[in-house]
């Protein structure tokens, strides 16, 4: 059984949709959430059944809206950002949901309602910021309110969006899972923290032109380092994601260059 909590939503200026998801039980993001990019993200939980992802995504890629998929405990929103929960009469009190223009928010075992209505309301007070904060976000303000009756253990993130991923060539934007920690949510934040400091670049419009006295100290903050060129120290950084030419450097990049060779 995967008694937990989580919440589906999309954006759908950003062409970005996810599952946001925390329970009491190893590794429930290698179950629970689904999504496709342009078509919907499903939560399958309770007497989780994996199959119901895949195959609601099938369902929702022919043009069956969400209120038309939902089997034991199911989370769902489709391409247009209608979405839909249900909550089987066999789901362990406290469970329900709640659904919204772009999101569905569900849960089993919770301490009481207020943990589903913390996940709506902070969706709903938030638009406007980028949907994997939203869902963290979301995430928090329901374990305020209790959360998994019995604990945390595991949470997971997956945002999807077309060639939104590594390099262009991925649809998968975020996909982070804590399996096992006393505090999951802490844990999950951190490292998505650490995916836009190493993957999403700052806007080019905001990147430092090279002059010839930045130019200089790019070369001899990099020969400190044993380097000749930005960008064989940006891939031993995992940062090459954020170098393109030499005649701009993104701004993370140079303050991380200068505090490595300081």
């Amino acid at each position: 059984m995967v008694s937990t909590y989580s919440l589906c939503a999309c954006d759908l200026d950003a062409k970005q949709w996810g599952v946001a998801v925390a329970s009491k039980f190893l590794a429930v993001g290698a179950v629970v959430p689904w999504a496709e990019p342009l078509v919907g993200a499903i939560a399958t939980q309770a007497w989780a059944n994996p199959r119901y992802g895949p195959d609601g995504l099938a369902l929702l890629r022919e043009g069956l809206d969400a209120e038309e998929r939902a089997q034991r405990q199911l989370g769902v929103v489709d391409a247009e950002g209608r979405g839909a929960s249900y909550t089987g009469s066999e789901c362990n009190d406290w469970a329900g949901g709640r659904t919204g223009l772009c999101y569905a928010a569900q849960g089993n075992i919770l301490v009481s309602s207020e943990t589903v209505d913390a996940l709506a309301k902070t969706f709903e007070a938030t638009a406007g910021r980028p949907l994997s904060e939203r869902l963290l976000d979301c995430l928090d303000a329901a374990q305020s309110e209790g959360g998994d009756r019995r604990g945390q253990q595991s949470a997971a993130l997956l945002v999807v969006g077309p060639e939104q991923g590594f390099a262009g060539l991925s649809d998968v934007f975020v996909d982070l899972r804590v399996d096992d920690h006393e505090r999951p949510l802490e844990e999950l934040r951190r490292i998505l923290e650490l995916h836009h400091e190493l993957f999403v670049a700052t806007p080019r419009a905001k990147w430092i032109a090279v002059d010839d006295g930045l130019r200089t100290e790019l070369r001899d903050r990099l020969a400190v380092l044993g380097y000749e060129r930005l960008e064989d120290w940006a891939g031993v950084e995992n940062l090459e994601e954020r170098v393109d030419g030499e005649d701009e450097v993104d701004p993370f990049v140079l303050e991380r260059l200068r505090q490595k060779s300081s």
